[in-house]
């Protein structure tokens, strides 16, 4: 006979938590992408109706199922919107970003240390939280980088006489 596994809050944070979404490009990144609000309203729901997790397994398995799309679906518009803003921003507030980014995951790698000495379930989420904020920083300053690196290899080379060419490197 094969074992039940009942399912808990604690079992929503497998995997990565939800990414953060920075405001000035929150309305591009979240267009059209299922936020998964009504099956958490069912959750919640069920879990006042009902007081404890094992009455509402159906509710869990549903948010978490569609939790993890939406994640993985907010994770690639993050990377593209930084990858197309290294493509098309001026320069110099390309390079302000990326320092702003460089910045954050400092102060994400700080706050991660200091979370490492917290014990407990406290601290695991501490952790967790961090560690999923700084890896989707690092990810999106690397897209960044790569649009950024992508203009620079296709800005206009000026020639002698006035006509501009544009150089291709594959």
């Amino acid at each position: 006979m094969m074992e039940e596994t009942i399912l808990v809050g604690e079992d929503l944070m497998m995997g990565p938590p939800s990414p953060l979404i920075p405001q000035e490009i929150a309305s591009h990144v979240l267009e059209g992408v299922d936020l998964c609000d009504g099956i958490l309203r069912n959750l919640f729901l069920c879990l006042q109706i009902n007081d404890i997790e094992p009455f509402c397994q159906d509710e869990i398995v549903l948010y978490r199922q569609c939790a993890e799309k939406r994640d993985k679906e907010l994770r690639k518009r993050l990377q593209d919107s930084e990858y197309k803003l290294g493509l098309s921003m001026p320069l110099d507030e390309a390079n302000e970003r990326v320092t702003q980014l460089e910045s954050e995951v400092t102060s994400l790698e700080r706050r991660m240390i200091l979370a490492s000495g917290v014990e407990g379930m406290e601290g695991f989420r501490q952790r967790w939280s961090l560690h999923g904020r700084l890896t989707d920083t690092k990810k999106r300053l690397e897209s960044l980088k790569q649009g950024m690196e992508k203009t620079k290899k296709d800005e206009p080379v000026r020639v002698t006489g006035g006509t501009t060419k544009k150089w291709w490197f594959w």
